[in-house]
């Protein structure tokens, strides 16, 4: 299977070729257009509580689509809603990834996609809530974000501090601590920080150059008042 990532980090979409029976999996509504050689069928991802978990526990969609080449090779146009970028990312069966609601966006046919609990205080305070996406598998996955996707890579026992609303995905052997930004909460919450996660390594974290609640105040900002 061959794909290309096009028209960079702010409107961005695959470009996926398909040969004669080969598949991909995609969230609902990721498909932009394809070949009339292509089929795609909805299901529900994995059983009716998988998708039950998907939607009310991780904020994704109930469903997902899957897309096949069923009566000869063709091509399929891949997008998601928000103005972000896309990265593909290589799973060996090793590891898997913990991905932020609203991050996973297509994989290849071998790719598990399911939900996993964090720990009380990451479910409390980080933005991801008590439960986020866990993606194993051996394949390509296709992950979305808002604004561009930037990589912290980590050496070992190397830690970074990141905004709680920038995480887009970590490896699933990685673990973060929630901490307060600065030394003391009055301060913490002057910074505009309030709450970050330190994560250390060896692993690589994605991370998001926009988030979009600090996106929603500004809009609000931004609107004429009804006065």
């Amino acid at each position: 299977m061959k794909y290309e990532i096009l028209h960079g980090d702010a409107f961005p979409i695959i470009r996926y070729n398909l040969q004669y029976g080969e598949a991909l999996q995609a969230e609902s509504d990721a498909m932009i257009a394809m070949s009339a050689t292509l089929d795609i069928s909805g299901s529900m991802s994995g059983n009716i509580l998988g998708g039950i978990a998907r939607k009310f526990l991780a904020g994704e969609s109930f469903f997902c689509q899957t897309i096949r080449a069923a009566r000869g090779p063709g091509e399929v146009l891949l997008g998601h809603a928000a103005p972000g970028g896309i990265v593909d990312v290589e799973l060996d069966g090793s590891y898997g990834l913990r991905v932020q609601k609203n991050g996973f966006l297509a994989a290849t046919p071998n790719v598990q996609v399911d939900t996993t609990m964090q720990n009380l205080a990451q479910g409390l305070f980080s933005r991801e809530g008590f439960f986020v996406l866990s993606i194993r598998g051996r394949g390509t996955v296709f992950l979305s974000s808002f604004g561009a996707i930037h990589a912290i890579n980590l050496a070992q026992n190397e830690e970074v501090v990141i905004d709680n609303g920038h995480l887009v995905a970590w490896p699933d052997y990685m673990n973060y601590t929630i901490e307060k930004a600065s030394n003391g909460w009055l301060s913490s919450m002057m910074s505009g920080e309030c709450l970050v996660c330190r994560f250390r390594g060896p692993g690589a974290v994605l991370i998001q150059t926009r988030k979009p609640e600090a996106f929603s105040q500004w809009l609000r900002g931004m609107m004429p008042s009804s006065n």
